[in-house]
């Protein structure tokens, strides 16, 4: 029982020293970068010895691929949840849809480390690779799916179509937050919302 007791602690332990390490890891490259954060950096930050870093983490690529997959992972869920997506379309749309704009509009950290991946793929195109693996894929995947198991909106295309729900998104997000438009071009998230829920459902009609 004693044994047990250790080992738990010394688990929780481990798992606190990751969580230290990859928000060290997401402030170093959130301020230098991919290319200039080193892993010494990293471990000043998170607050660990450098061999701590490396007992967790084999490199700094794999260290940025488990940020990576952590956002992912966290964005995914909030999105979509465990829950099935069942119902009317069109609502079931409208609350996906609402909730994944809500969130990217919101998210200034995941702005910035977007920016970061952007920055660096030129450079580092494993790291755009990884993003779309971990996040761009399986929201598309979802997303065609649920549009595919609904012959009654007679959606020829379910994967292109999720495809161009998505990218709307990730554009108007990037062009408003990102890029400064929403003074220049304003428009508020619902419009274009309504504006993508009609193009969808209008083909059933």
């Amino acid at each position: 029982m004693v044994n047990q007791r250790v080992t738990e602690i010394e688990r929780d332990s481990s798992l606190d020293k990751v969580e230290q390490i990859l928000q060290g890891a997401m402030h170093e490259f959130l301020l230098h970068g991919y290319a200039g954060t080193s892993m010494d950096r990293i471990a000043v930050c998170a607050g660990v010895s450098k061999a701590t870093v490396y007992s967790h983490f084999q490199d700094k690529q794999g260290l940025f691929k488990a940020l990576i997959e952590k956002l992912a992972q966290q964005r995914f869920h909030s999105i979509f949840g465990t829950e099935r997506l069942e119902g009317d379309p069109k609502r079931v749309l409208r609350r996906l849809l609402t909730k994944a704009l809500n969130q990217m509009l919101k998210d200034e950290e995941f702005h910035a480390f977007k920016r970061v991946i952007i920055g660096e793929s030129g450079r580092f195109p494993e790291l755009a690779r990884l993003c779309t693996i971990s996040l761009v894929k399986p929201t598309i995947e979802t997303l065609g799916q649920y549009l595919a198991f609904h012959p009654e909106l007679k959606i020829p295309d379910p994967e292109a179509t999720a495809r161009i729900i998505v990218g709307s998104l990730v554009h108007f997000v990037m062009t408003q937050e990102m890029m400064g438009a929403k003074e220049m071009i304003p428009m508020e998230s619902d419009r274009l919302i309504d504006a993508l829920i009609h193009l969808i459902l209008k083909s059933a009609d």
